[in-house]
């Protein structure tokens, strides 16, 4: 179980797909988070993260309107948003891809 803070910490979860959305926010309430944020595309977690106070993000690569890439890409070059720590959750395991998301700075 997660200690009180990280509890009440703030999760973003970005997908297009609402079962994958669910799977994700079943699973992170299972380890107890509580404060769980939900964005269909990258361009609508943008908006969600200049609205919100946001602890985590995780999000898919494949996406309409503004790819997990692309909004990796505007998260880690924001002064305030570049600190939250950013995993890209996707079935895509080719090298292209893993070196291009280090190269932009995910955190997992």
């Amino acid at each position: 179980m997660l200690s009180e803070s990280a509890a009440n910490s703030t999760v973003l979860v970005v997908d297009d797909m609402a079962s994958m959305r669910a799977i994700t926010k079943k699973i992170l309430k299972t380890y107890g988070m509580k404060n769980i944020v939900e964005a269909e595309n990258g361009k609508q977690g943008l908006g969600r993260l200049k609205v919100s106070k946001v602890d985590l993000v995780i999000c898919d690569w494949d996406m309409p309107e503004m790819n997990g890439y692309e909004l990796l890409q505007v998260v880690k070059n924001n002064d305030r948003l570049s600190k939250i720590p950013f995993i890209m959750l996707t079935a895509n395991t080719s090298k292209d891809f893993v070196i291009k998301s280090l190269q932009a700075k995910v955190d997992d």
